[in-house]
């Protein structure tokens, strides 16, 4: 991974087409600065999207590991899906 691009916001104002064209084209993030410090970034819009995929996945893993341990520190209240399936009327 290469070391990514910081600006001022101020540069950045004068020369935002060209910095969304090296986003874009690099897949590198832009980082845009204020005093010193990044407040934003300029990604490409597709790697945008794979990023947000990719967070959305490992949150569905953490969701289902703290499903299971909820499941394995109170057996009694888990319902087989077989009787969930019953009540619902589905078999």
């Amino acid at each position: 991974m290469s070391l990514a691009t910081a600006i001022s916001l101020s540069d950045a104002r004068s020369n935002l087409g060209a910095l969304v064209s090296q986003a874009h084209a690099d897949h590198e993030p832009v980082f845009l600065e204020r005093h010193g410090k990044r407040v934003a970034a300029i990604v490409d819009s597709d790697d945008l999207a794979h990023l947000m995929a990719l967070a959305e996945d490992m949150q569905d893993i953490l969701d289902a590991a703290d499903a299971r341990d909820e499941m394995a520190e109170a057996p009694e209240t888990v319902i087989p899906w077989a009787e969930v399936k019953r009540d619902l009327g589905l078999e």
